[in-house]
């Protein structure tokens, strides 16, 4: 397929006005052709429109049909073949492998919720018949269930060209839920994004659903997102990126004469807790699972762990010595661009003038900046200077960790104490480890959105159990997910129909029960 540089208004191809951009190669710095435009007023406009009208057909259409579009969508990539992947690593340099890898789970994503889907359990339908000899009141017949909210706007992430872009985990659930999307396209992978758009567009058609059912709008300036955010068609927002960007997406969201949610996954340190067991006896294999995490992708995952903590002690020292060791062996990266790679050098310095943090260790083979590279970093601190200074609490995007050193296990709960919300918090540890440290796994239970044991928060399950979400600042919602089919929930919400007769309910909460769902019958769970 030869790109066009356009926008997608449904299917209709578009590129009127404003300034133009291209996407680079980060590895090399050339501009990528073809050339494209920020979208225009108009240009929005059109598309809020189309989802509005996609709406109203997309909400009354039985699950097989969205399930059917789901399962084309994913197939069309699947089409894509060789040139879907090779332009996504011109523009991200994350290379073939992981962006072949990440093409199937952008996939598979998409074929989960045609599954959820089908089943059709997901929109929690529940029933309380009516009591009419109830005393001292009778009862009415209550229904309830989950519905789609409208047209969603979902901003594609720098770090995710795939997964979380175009057909992405936001728009895979909310096309389940019921709603049409306008994907804002990350300005850093332009053609990738056209690419998928495409065959988006294609599966609409083959589908036969309507042609407002997702749209693609490119633009550097922040003026687009605000202005997505600002119309009045739009009924929520799905944003993964930085602090600064989600915040001023979830304030210009809820100035609005109707405010509407904005689900925005916004960073994290991910801190990983290594207890005085764990430390003895795995030392050196949690510092190789600790380097690997940390440099996985550069670095450029929203779970890389940035932050450790453990006790002081001999183990600490020889498991220290091990981390600057392999950091130090660890080759410098290309970043996805030269902006996020500026943000990592200048958290880097700022971390290195901290009186009382130590560069511990970095990537001996230098950074070659007409590559966009950056090297692998450890910083090491002890607990009081950390707790002393904010400043070290706060995200490095990148390859960089700071270990912390504590001198008790109060020392420990006071720096998970300390925390903002985050994604996630990891612990290291021994049966006997667990049993000594209850109180730090209570505390991070109010810190997080997903603990984990033995293992390290890199590399996420999209499955029906995870969560990926947390207290702000890493969501502006923590009862939410990005990821998972529970997902779907952020793009819905509750209706109950009160004495309805039975042929004006949805097929969902009717007593024959058609599609053979789970729902909650006068407080039983049945699919009777």
């Amino acid at each position: 397929m030869r790109l066009e540089g356009s926008h997608f208004i449904g299917p209709d191809r578009s590129a009127r006005g404003g300034d133009v951009f291209h996407g680079i190669d980060p590895a090399s710095g050339k501009r990528l052709e073809p050339a494209y435009r920020e979208a225009t007023p108009d240009e929005i406009d059109r598309a809020a429109n189309m989802a509005a009208e996609a709406f109203e057909d997309l909400r009354a259409r039985p699950p097989a049909d969205k399930a059917a579009l789901l399962d084309r969508i994913a197939a069309e990539i699947d089409a894509l073949g060789d040139a879907l992947v090779e332009r996504a690593n011109a523009e991200t340099a994350l290379g073939p492998q992981r962006l072949s890898g990440e093409r199937t789970r952008t996939c598979n994503q998409l074929r989960m919720f045609a599954r959820m889907v089908e089943e059709g359990s997901w929109v929690q339908a529940r029933i309380d018949h009516a009591l009419p000899q109830r005393k001292p009141l009778p009862r009415p017949d209550l229904r309830r269930m989950l519905v789609p909210v409208g047209p969603v706007v979902s901003f594609a992430s720098s770090n995710f060209p795939l997964a979380i872009s175009v057909a992405g985990n936001d728009t895979a659930s909310g096309l389940a839920a019921g709603c049409p999307i306008i994907v804002k396209a990350h300005p850093a992978h332009p053609g990738t994004s056209e690419l998928v758009a495409a065959a988006v567009t294609k599966a609409v058609r083959e589908t036969r659903m309507h042609p407002g059912v997702l749209s693609l709008l490119h633009g550097r300036s922040h003026e687009v997102g605000l202005a997505l955010v600002r119309h009045p068609r739009v009924k929520a927002v799905a944003f993964t990126g930085s602090l600064r960007a989600g915040r001023a997406l979830f304030d210009a969201a809820n100035a609005r004469p109707e405010p509407i949610p904005v689900f925005a996954e916004m960073g994290s340190t991910n801190p990983v807790f290594v207890l005085p067991g764990a430390m003895e006896q795995r030392g050196r294999q949690i510092a190789e699972g600790l380097k690997n995490s940390v440099t996985l992708g550069v670095g450029q995952f929203c779970t890389c762990p940035g932050i450790v903590v453990g006790l002081e002690g001999d183990a600490t020292k020889t498991f220290t010595a091990a981390v600057a060791e392999l950091i130090e062996a660890s080759p410098p990266g290309t970043m996805l661009y030269e902006g996020i790679r500026r943000a990592f050098f200048d958290g880097v310095q700022s971390f290195a003038r901290v009186r009382g943090v130590n560069m511990a260790a970095q990537s001996k083979s230098p950074a070659d900046e007409s590559k966009n590279q950056a090297p692998a970093t450890l910083f090491t601190t002890d607990a009081q200077t950390f707790l002393d200074n904010d400043l070290l609490s706060h995200e490095v995007f990148g390859p960089s960790t700071l270990l912390v050193k504590g001198r008790s296990k109060q020392d420990m709960e006071r720096i998970a104490r300390s925390l903002e919300g985050h994604l996630t918090a990891t612990i290291h540890g021994t049966p006997q480890d667990l049993e000594e440290h209850r109180g730090l796994v209570a505390i991070l239970e109010q810190k997080v959105g997903r603990l984990i044991f033995n293992g390290f928060p890199t590399g996420i399950e999209p499955c029906n159990a995870v969560h990926h979400g947390g207290p702000y600042p890493a969501t502006t919602d923590a009862r939410t997910t990005s990821i998972g089919t529970t997902a779907v929930e952020r793009f819905v919400r509750p209706v109950c129909y009160q004495d309805f007769p039975q042929a004006a309910l949805p097929a969902e909460l009717r007593d024959g029960n058609p599609g053979k769902i789970w729902r909650l019958v006068d407080g039983q769970m049945t699919r009777e």
